[in-house]
């Protein structure tokens, strides 16, 4: 199981961004995949998942009605489309996989043991 996090970049406060998560040695229909960031001097924490097989989604509260994520089976790939981004989303993202996951820990980072390697994504003022 590999994931290679890309789509990072340096935005003015605004503006979007696409983040992509290419997966490999695995479906991404077949596990939970989601994105976590962390910015400086802080904890890692939850943006958004989505489920396998059902495709359901979920995203934090913070960034609920900006960010969404998708993904592309064919590609094999996820996706973290954000806009209206602001400084406060300044942070490395990273996109995690689980195919043991349940749902009651699904926005837990300690639930996933397959990570990328992160983004860095920078939202000027």
């Amino acid at each position: 199981v590999q994931l290679q996090a890309s789509g990072g970049g340096a935005v003015q406060a605004g503006g979007s961004l696409r983040l992509s998560c290419a997966a490999s040695g695995f479906a991404v229909n077949r596990y939970t995949v989601a994105w976590f960031r962390q910015a400086p001097g802080k904890e890692r924490e939850f943006v958004a998942v989505g489920r396998g097989n059902s495709g359901a989604t979920q995203h934090a509260d913070s960034v609920k009605g900006r960010f969404t994520i998708s993904r592309d089976n064919t590609e094999n790939t996820v996706y973290l489309q954000m806009n209206s981004l602001n400084p406060e989303n300044t942070a490395i993202y990273y996109c995690a996989a689980s195919n043991t996951v349940i749902l009651s820990n699904i926005r837990n980072r300690s639930a996933y043991n397959s990570w990328g390697q992160g983004t860095l994504v920078t939202v000027s003022s």
